[in-house]
């Protein structure tokens, strides 16, 4: 069955700048694997967890020295 697009009351998007407020206001974990395999033999698997947040004077920063770069 081919996608005939949103239903008539489905909602509509969310503008992209009040995603990023919400986003950097509480934050969100990124988590995600990645697999390389041949012939369904994993050969190389890479783990990403990241955390997205905004810094601000009431929540510091956790490194003194600038960060981690």
């Amino acid at each position: 069955m081919a996608w005939s697009g949103p239903d008539s009351g489905a909602p509509l998007g969310v503008p992209l700048v009040d995603l990023l407020d919400r986003v950097l206001g509480a934050g969100v974990v990124v988590s995600g694997d990645l697999v390389l395999a041949i012939a369904e033999v994993p050969l190389v698997r890479i783990s990403l967890h990241a955390l997205l947040a905004s810094v601000s004077e009431s929540v510091p920063a956790p490194w003194n020295d600038g960060g981690p770069l």
